[in-house]
């Protein structure tokens, strides 16, 4: 009996404590689902949107001295409606016949450029330990007990408040008012309610306005729970948004609200008896910490695998995008013979000049850059796979990189192993966890893959990063995670000049493998795939074999590029590296600059990591002067803007999905055979110089 009621009230503790934060995710996730019905964005960057929200609310309240009333009004109420409006105008309305997989990517450099362009224009700067103040007075230090077995603080009564509030005004606008009643219509149909007077531009744009106001009341109400204001943690928020929303197959806004309730009283049981299991079941004991945080990634990634109602929720997108036409070819296919030889002379050139400043004129911090951008581009590579060829989105590469780094780690401190052999085979087992990945999401297509691996990411990142097997436990934690460097019979690659030169070498052999496979079967293969996968299965090609494929070898190639990488900070460093928002902006990089051809990686890695160097902090004004005192006093730049010009370059995959650098190469190409045919009409059309008159002189 006794046992009874401690369970009992365990269970009803739980429950009240799930609700306040699952209020705040059912906001999210209602919010979501409104802008995907009503535009099909899959809008990744809510949780930026919340970020900025919450930032100036905070940023108002004790830096500038506002009110409560005053800094919701402007942060929640101008600013979220504002911001919603502003991208739904200027980017996402211009993107209604793009595809899914080009929405999620100008979404995800949206994520990682919103944040920062706040910060930069604001002035803001996250304090750590610094916890956020909620919306009303004594929100966290205030309690009531209505039930007797959990104390509500003001904040968590709040969140509650104005879920329901919030709930029940939606449910009046769609029931009661013009304006919803439209917007049910435009979820129908856009052109038909067009047929019908109503603008569902305008429509869609109001959509937008308030999905952006429950983004923004979600990172106010949220904010008190964080100990620092940041922006990863808010994306998180977005994930947790997602698997609410997947309960309601992105099309019902009751069920999202369910879904998010429910997520909020899930974890709050998996913090409340998974101690007391682990108590009972040792075996449960390393992982109990940190399964708790990882429940909304479980939830999502097992409605996506295990639910086939969610697989066949329909994707909002343009009935006649089936009938766009392919890609266009790769710019060095256009070419003539020519150009190709001139090209690859100046390329010859260009690289030795570069590898003889390099080897002979950089001091060590030049050569760290130089290096990290060489082994990047190795990397990035994994990314030329799985989204340029096999036309996938993946946004896990970051974990498939880190368990390269955590096996040179466990092989070279735990067995004494050569680093080198840990890598390959550090690189082998991210194939193999690659491979296993693509299995149970196989039959996912579009936006869905890159959800069911974002899922991954974040489980990596919660649960597994932190087992002693894997990321090294509590010892990686206080000690770092030390990886020697190399050596190679009597050559130590301790040295940064053999390091580089070690890296280049795992680079152009990497490279002379991708284009290998994307000259031979498999390329051709992916190719097929990526333009029709009803036409390739007709021709005998499987999918899922040929998915699995792309996975394996983009594993395979991100996993030895985390394990170089590894090698040549000495240290795993998860946490700047790896991370699942880090490796974010490796996408947006690398599809912004060219996903389909080993230039656009490494071009990608050498923006990653010189951008900074070369341009924010104005050393290119110190080549061209010859002095680094005459650098513009306006360096150096916050870094902050290599996110803001690269988030906001993703804007430009709906129109050059091939990518900057080659749009840009193609273009340069057309007007070098413009210039070298005209300079050969030219000379075939100047008359020929007369022959010489022939004089009693010029006779023998």
């Amino acid at each position: 009996m006794v046992l009874a009621t401690a369970l009992g009230e365990d269970l009803s503790r739980a429950f009240l404590q799930g609700l306040p934060p699952g209020s705040v995710y059912a906001l999210i996730a209602i919010g979501f689902v409104l802008a995907y019905k009503t535009s099909g964005v899959f809008n990744l960057a809510f949780g930026a949107q919340a970020y900025v929200s919450a930032a100036l609310y905070f940023q108002a309240r004790l830096e500038w001295g506002w009110g409560i009333l005053p800094a919701l009004l402007v942060s929640v109420f101008i600013l979220a409606p504002v911001l919603g409006l502003i991208l739904e105008r200027l980017i996402f309305r211009h993107l209604r016949t793009s595809s899914s997989v080009a929405k999620l990517v100008v979404a995800i450099g949206l994520t990682v450029a919103i944040p920062s362009l706040f910060d930069v224009l604001v002035g803001f700067e996250p304090v750590a330990g610094q916890t956020p103040t909620g919306i009303i007075p004594g929100g966290a230090s205030v309690f009531y007990q209505p039930v007797g077995v959990y104390a509500f603080s003001r904040d968590e009564l709040m969140a509650m408040g104005v879920a329901v509030v919030v709930m029940l005004g939606l449910a009046a606008l769609f029931r009661f008012s013009g304006i919803g009643l439209q917007m049910r219509a435009v979820v129908e149909s856009p052109r038909m309610t067009e047929l019908n007077g109503i603008q569902a531009d305008r429509v869609s744009a109001f959509s937008w306005a308030l999905s952006s106001v429950f983004a923004g009341l979600a990172g106010v109400l949220i904010a008190p729970r964080f100990n620092t204001l940041a922006a990863p943690d808010f994306f998180n928020l977005v994930v947790v948004a997602i698997a609410a929303a997947a309960v309601g197959r992105l099309i019902s806004l009751p069920r999202a609200l369910a879904g998010g309730l429910g997520l909020g009283v899930f974890i709050a049981f998996a913090n409340t008896f998974l101690p007391e299991w682990a108590l009972s079941y040792p075996i449960l004991a390393p992982i109990q910490d940190n399964v708790a945080p990882a429940v909304p990634f479980l939830v999502l990634f097992a409605l996506l695998v295990l639910w086939p109602a969610v697989r066949a929720t329909k994707e909002q997108a343009d009935p006649l995008s089936g009938v766009d036409p392919p890609p266009p070819s790769l710019a060095s296919h256009e070419r003539s013979a020519g150009l190709t030889v001139a090209t690859r002379v100046f390329a010859v050139v260009f690289f030795l000049t570069v590898g003889l400043v390099v080897f002979t004129q950089a001091d060590v911090s030049w050569l760290f850059l130089v290096t990290q951008s060489v082994i990047l581009s190795t990397l990035f590579l994994s990314i030329t796979v799985i989204t340029g060829l096999a036309g996938q989105i993946s946004l896990c590469q970051g974990s498939f990189a880190a368990i390269g780094g955590f096996t040179v780690f466990q092989l070279s401190d735990r067995y004494g192993m050569s680093v080198l052999v840990a890598a390959l085979i550090g690189a082998a087992v991210a194939a193999a966890c690659a491979a296993l990945l693509s299995l149970p999401i196989r039959r996912l297509g579009g936006v869905w893959v890159a959800i069911a691996t974002l899922a991954f990411a974040f489980f990596f990142d919660a649960v597994m990063v932190k087992l002693p097997w894997v990321g090294g436990g509590g010892t990686s934690l206080l000690q770092g995670t030390r990886v020697p460097r190399p050596t190679i019979g009597p050559w130590d690659l301790g040295n940064d000049k053999a390091f580089l030169v070690l890296a280049l070498v795992v680079f152009v052999v990497a490279s002379l493998a991708v284009i290998q496979i994307r000259e031979g079967t498999t390329g051709r293969t992916l190719r097929a795939l990526r333009g029709s996968e009803l036409a390739s299965q007709s021709i005998g090609i499987s999918p899922a074999r040929s998915r699995v494929m792309a996975f394996a070898l983009s594993g395979f190639l991100a996993g030895l590029g985390g394990a170089m990488l590894t090698m040549h900070q000495e240290n795993v460093n998860y946490t700047l590296n790896f991370s699942p928002f880090a490796a974010l902006f490796w996408l947006v990089l690398v599809v912004s600059l060219g996903s389909r051809t080993v230039e656009g990686a490494a071009q990608a890695g050498a923006a990653y990591a010189l951008f900074e160097a070369i341009v924010l902090r104005g050393a290119v004004f110190g080549w061209i002067f010859r002095n680094t005192d005459r650098i513009p006093g306006i360096f150096p730049i916050s870094p902050k803007w290599r996110f803001i010009i690269f988030g906001l370059g993703t804007i430009q995959f709906a129109r050059h999905p091939e990518g900057l650098v080659e749009f840009n190469t193609r273009r340069a190409h057309r007007r070098a055979e413009a210039l070298m045919a005209r300079l050969g009409r030219s000379r075939a059309a100047s008359p020929p110089e007369p022959d010489a008159p022939v004089t009693e002189e010029s006779v023998p």
